[in-house]
């Protein structure tokens, strides 16, 4: 037998002999019935036709919840409609909106005709467009608008869904043009739910993820919760602070971080404003051992503290990346954006960033998002914040000073927080334990006394639309006011 007769015999042998394999793969013995598809008539009815009994039973056999337990779902106020700076429920009682929401509705519920008239005409002419595909031309004004009123040379701009994805092309973008793999994050900060940006974040969420991503490490808040920097004064304290962080960076390897990210401005974790110096020296240390330094500005960018953006409020600090969403839009389209240095940009010209989505530079939200920063600046919704401000602090003071449960207080803009301690000083819970029974009764009050809005304890944010007025911002506060009495009376003061 030749040689090339025997190879084909010894093929065909083992090809035989592979069929005889004993094991055999499972069969399918659940089989649901997939067809014929059928939907209730009550889709039939317009929008606003339904009866209240109609939702609950949607939302109980449906609907799930993400940072709040399911049952939660039950309770959850069913709105029909908003005006100014008011929503009303399916019952007519009608909410002052005391953190706009999730802090973004940040035009309230009367959008500018400009946002709705160029919204509805970009789903006329081109309601989708793949980014990698061609250029809307509404992508390219809001990339140079952007580009415009951002300080510097940060210039470069994508344009994703959430703040999340924001901050995940962030974290890309720094790896891949640094080479370098470690993100340093804030303790108490929160960058989104995605993989990354969820461990980034430094407060109770991120254990939701497991915590196990690698590539993250923690720093404290110059802002501590249970003890304080020595130090003579302010700037002492803060070049300890500084002098801590320079230390983490030289114990973990300058030449292993790509990246320092964290908030201007600490949203969640209790509107947390660096002292005075410690974002200079940030920057400082960045430019010393080649990091690039982020500004996650997805909660106070678009004027919510008084400036378009919060690293605005520190002299001579401009960051390498940027990234916003929330009051982009003001919230009626979901979109985010990150913008970095032009020398960054400039380093992906032969190269792709490494992030993108479907829905980036989705041209509806970025016809949305136009139109709203454009209305923001022609109608110097900066200035009114600005006006606003003293004002806003003042009353933050007189609501601390008439409730013995209220610690401390923090304001700039229109982006303030109050900390509830406990008779004996203590903290009377953390964020991550769920709603205690004196919390659950000071809800309750601030919902019998017409607020809507977050409740993280022990911190009590108050974030009113930007489109505000002075009276309506008074009526909020004495609300907010009475409701406090009752969290005094749940916390035995």
């Amino acid at each position: 037998m030749s040689a090339a007769a025997k190879a084909t015999a010894t093929i065909s042998r083992a090809v035989k002999g592979s069929r005889h394999w004993p094991l055999k793969s499972p069969a399918l013995t659940k089989i649901p019935n997939n067809e014929p598809i059928q939907i209730s008539p009550d889709h039939d009815l317009p929008m606003g036709q339904w009866s209240s009994d109609q939702i609950r039973s949607a939302v109980t056999n449906n609907v799930m919840l993400t940072w709040a337990p399911g049952k939660a779902r039950h309770n959850t106020p069913i709105i029909t409609h908003g005006q100014g700076v008011y929503v009303y429920d399916d019952h007519g009682r009608q909410f002052m909106d005391w953190t706009s929401q999730a802090v973004c509705s940040n035009l309230g519920y009367d959008l500018p005709e400009s946002v709705l008239n160029a919204t509805t005409q970009q789903m006329k002419d081109l309601p989708f467009l793949y980014g990698g595909l061609g250029i809307a031309e509404v992508r390219a004004r809001l990339s140079q608008l952007i580009g415009e009123i951002m300080p510097g040379d940060l210039q470069g701009m994508v344009f994703p869904s959430s703040g999340s994805e924001a901050n995940e092309a962030a974290i890309t973008c720094a790896r891949r043009y640094t080479g370098k793999f470690k993100v340093m994050n804030w303790y108490r900060g929160y960058h989104g739910g995605t993989t990354n940006s969820l461990q980034a974040t430094g407060d109770f969420r991120r254990w939701f993820g497991g915590d196990t991503v690698p590539g993250f490490i923690k720093v404290p808040n110059p802002f501590p919760l249970f003890w304080g920097y020595d130090g003579e004064d302010e700037s002492e304290r803060t070049e300890i602070a500084l002098n801590m962080l320079e230390e983490q960076i030289l114990n973990e390897g300058p030449d292993t971080i790509a990246l320092i990210q964290f908030e201007s401005i600490v949203g969640a974790g209790g509107v947390l404003v660096p002292p005075e110096g410690y974002m200079q020296g940030v920057r400082a240390l960045c430019d010393k051992y080649h990091i690039l330094m982020q500004c996650d500005e997805v909660m106070v960018g678009f004027g919510r503290t008084g400036k378009l953006f919060g690293f605005q409020h520190y002299d001579g600090v401009l960051p390498d990346i940027i990234t916003a969403a929330k009051g982009i839009s003001s919230a009626a389209i979901p979109l985010s954006m990150m913008a970095c240095r032009k020398h960054i940009m400039d380093y992906f010209e032969d190269k792709p960033l490494g992030w993108g989505s479907t829905y980036a530079g989705h041209p509806v939200a970025l016809a949305c998002a136009y139109e709203n920063v454009k209305y923001l600046l022609k109608n110097d919704v900066l200035g009114h914040v600005q006006r606003l401000s003293p004002k806003f602090e003042d009353t933050m003071k007189l609501v601390a000073e008439n409730h013995p449960c209220i610690k401390q207080y923090r304001s700039v803009g229109l982006f303030g927080c109050f900390d509830v301690h406990a008779p004996d000083g203590s903290n009377p819970q953390l964020q991550h334990e769920g709603v205690s029974d004196a919390f659950a009764i000071y809800k309750k009050a601030y919902t019998d006394n017409g607020l809507i809005g977050l409740l993280r304890p022990p911190h009590l944010h108050v974030a009113p639309p930007l489109s505000i007025t002075e009276d309506e911002l008074m009526e909020g506060f004495e609300r907010q006011d009475k409701a406090l009495y009752a969290l005094d009376e749940a916390l035995g003061f």
